[in-house]
């Protein structure tokens, strides 16, 4: 089959597990990959940024809150069909990157510290499988249509409306509930308490393409608030108000585990670095 024209967007979430990794993970995005990744994708992706995690409001853990940033890609074909096997030079994806965000165990040694040799993934594409069967959180790399499927609340909204605490997540039921039986209970029980808060400025959502890879996630939603207190008073406070469905196995919403059924990032508006325009080499602090 020859590659044909399907434009997407994918989300790649990325957390840190502790601050002692942090500052070695962007080193790793801005020196190794961000560079590589243009090299490889340039032809085909119309769009490559990076949007950086806001702290974690109060009870955030509990959404499966990512601490790092949120990776975008607008892509024109599918980067995941045979035509792109052959790769001429290996992505430099060490599995230290891995164990930073989280996606295998963190045994609290770095191998470049250590004096030992870094261990590395055999493709970039192997590494943004890893996870969700090895009792870690999965790596997330999310497909979705290239643009919102439904608009929920808040259409109109303008930049000149103000600055906007995003809060993204994704999420999936749980083994057993089928997207069916955990979408009714999504529009019929949680849309509206959002729909319903004032706090509440925009509400987005869209299904996941997992046919592309297989993600394990099964829907996006983003809504927007003006402030983190607002995002609290919202989906913290009277999200109490939300019934539990008979599957959950949790009992405060949102009623999943976290990084497993249900991960989350807070943003702001715009990127830290849009790379196509931006980015301009690693380029240190004198």
């Amino acid at each position: 089959m020859s590659i044909q024209f399907q434009p997407m967007r994918s989300l790649i979430y990325v957390d840190v597990v502790k601050e002692d990794y942090r500052h070695m993970l962007k080193h790793w995005l801005y020196y190794h990959h961000v560079p590589e990744s243009m090299a490889q994708f340039g032809p085909y992706v119309s769009k490559y940024a990076f949007y950086p995690a806001l702290p974690t409001p109060p009870d955030g853990e509990r959404f499966g809150t990512h601490r790092m940033q949120l990776t975008e890609h607008y892509w024109l074909v599918n980067p995941l069909t045979p035509e792109f096997k052959n790769k001429a030079m290996t992505e430099y994806f060490p599995i230290d990157v891995l164990k930073w965000q989280g996606n295998v165990p963190d045994d609290n040694e770095v191998a470049i510290l250590e004096g030992k040799e870094t261990e590395k993934m055999e493709s970039g594409d192997a590494a943004r499988s890893t996870g969700g069967d090895n009792g870690m959180p999965p790596f997330i790399w999310a497909f979705v249509p290239i643009s919102w499927e439904e608009d929920l609340k808040g259409e109109g909204r303008t930049m000149e409306d103000g600055p906007n605490y995003r809060w993204q997540f994704v999420m999936k039921y749980p083994d057993g509930v089928s997207m069916e039986e955990g979408d009714k209970w999504f529009y019929e029980e949680v849309v509206p308490k959002f729909q319903e808060s004032q706090d509440v400025t925009r509400m987005l959502t869209s299904k996941i393409i997992q046919s592309i890879n297989n993600c394990p996630y099964q829907r996006v939603v983003e809504i927007w608030f003006n402030c983190p207190s607002g995002w609290h008073r919202t989906a913290v406070e009277k999200a109490k108000e939300i019934k539990k469905p008979s599957w959950a196995k949790y009992d405060k919403f949102p009623y999943l585990k976290p990084k497993f059924e249900i991960s989350s990032l807070f943003l702001t508006d715009i990127a830290e670095s849009d790379n196509y325009t931006q980015y301009r080499g690693f380029i240190p602090m004198r």
